[in-house]
């Protein structure tokens, strides 16, 4: 299985609302018409999240909004391509946005809390408040799931670097307040650690204050 994550910029201050709109009322859905395509969501990076990271460095100080997919295999990421080109085509592409990172990373570890009784498999598809991500080092699952509030967590590499994601069913920001000295060990190899909000459907003004009256 393969995790597609792409950290995005919202380049207008002012379009958050509509780039949100897009991308849940029109871009994600569309991506469970792929076949293989098992999972698909999105999380904002708050301005309270950001007072809450751990880390952060030159490559992902803009990005606003964490998407990940899960696809079956490396089969379905022509059609996901394809689809991409489709949507553009038909100019169903939000141009206000910048991919600051953004590609396939191969699934390396899971781990589920024993309190959640399911399988560490399953964790993704649970209901979170939100999730704490760790990019660059390789963090110690069975730590994370022995942090209060953590359900379970998913790992992910590619060739240049690790991203964990530890889903969230209890308080986020106590969670993000025990992950971050976990994180701040590994130092200058951390390129971005912090927590991430559920984005729920019409409840998009997180930014709103940032945008021009």
């Amino acid at each position: 299985m393969l995790g597609f994550f792409t950290f995005t910029e919202v380049t207008d201050p002012s379009a958050h609302e509509a780039y949100n709109a897009w991308h849940q009322l029109d871009h994600l859905p569309e991506q469970f018409t792929i076949e293989g395509i098992r999972f698909g969501q999105r999380w904002v990076r708050s301005p309270r999240c950001r007072a809450a990271e751990a880390g952060s460095g030159t490559l992902l100080e803009p990005f606003h909004y964490m998407t990940l997919y899960l696809m079956r295999d490396t089969e379905v990421l022509p059609p996901f391509q394809a689809l991409g080109e489709r949507l553009w085509a038909e100019d169903r592409f939000f141009r206000a946005r910048r991919a600051v990172l953004s590609g396939p990373f191969e699934v390396v570890g899971a781990w589920a809390a024993p309190r959640v009784a399911i399988s560490a498999g399953a964790v993704p598809f649970r209901p979170a408040h939100g999730v704490y991500a760790v990019v660059g080092p390789a963090i110690d699952g069975e730590r994370l799931i022995d942090t209060h509030g953590v359900a379970g967590a998913w790992q992910f590499r590619d060739e240049e670097r690790t991203v964990t994601v530890a889903f969230v069913d209890g308080d986020l920001w106590q969670a993000a307040a025990e992950l971050g000295p976990l994180c701040a060990e590994h130092g200058s190899d951390l390129e971005w650690a912090g927590p991430l909000e559920r984005v729920d459907a019409f409840r998009w003004d997180w930014f709103a204050t940032l945008t021009p009256q």
